[in-house]
């Protein structure tokens, strides 16, 4: 059985969806996995299999819904939704192309960078870490975390991929390392 440090947590990007697939933004569009993504959540439930988490929490959007799901079949825990982890509104920016992304800037009818990081670290902040914990969302919610437990070069997680995050020095400080990429 694989142990999670005490006060870690792993975090799971959902799967692919059909936007993911065509590097489209899909942001806060409530978008269904493909069939590559039902892969890739059941490789990563298979390889969470026997893992001693106590909680899983995820998302609201279906694509983290539908990978928490498999997650939980197979680690036999209830999915807790937690709103606060939803990915970033990007208004009017959504369904275009990826390369049209400025990370900085607050799209018409999305939400401000600022609005974005305050709800995804306010929504962590309230999960009880006591226990082994898997979160299931986004990107956008990793990169947040990441700017604000180990800041720092950040790589874009994969579909389906794993992070173990570990607290350093009383939690102040985190370590990410990554943990489970599915294959293709």
């Amino acid at each position: 059985m694989v142990t999670i440090p005490a006060g870690a947590f792993l975090f799971l990007r959902h799967g692919q969806t059909e936007s993911n697939a065509q590097e489209l933004i899909i942001g806060s569009t409530d978008l269904p996995l493909n069939q590559t993504g039902h892969e890739q959540a059941r490789q990563a439930a298979d390889f969470l299999r026997g893992t001693a988490l106590a909680q899983i929490i995820s998302s609201p959007l279906l694509r983290a819904r539908q990978t928490a799901e498999a997650a939980a079949e197979a680690l036999q825990l209830p999915v807790t939704v937690l709103d606060g982890l939803a990915e970033r509104n990007w208004g009017a920016w959504e369904g275009l192309p990826r390369t049209a992304l400025r990370r900085d800037e607050t799209p018409p009818g999305g939400e401000s960078p600022q609005a974005f990081q305050a709800r995804t670290f306010a929504a962590f902040a309230g999960i009880d870490l006591a226990v082994p914990t898997l979160i299931v969302a986004h990107s956008g919610t990793d990169r947040v975390l990441h700017d604000r437990l180990a800041p720092g070069p950040h790589h874009r997680m994969e579909n389906a991929a794993i992070r173990l995050w570990e607290p350093l020095m009383h939690g102040t400080q985190w370590n990410c390392h990554e943990y489970f990429k599915p294959g293709r």
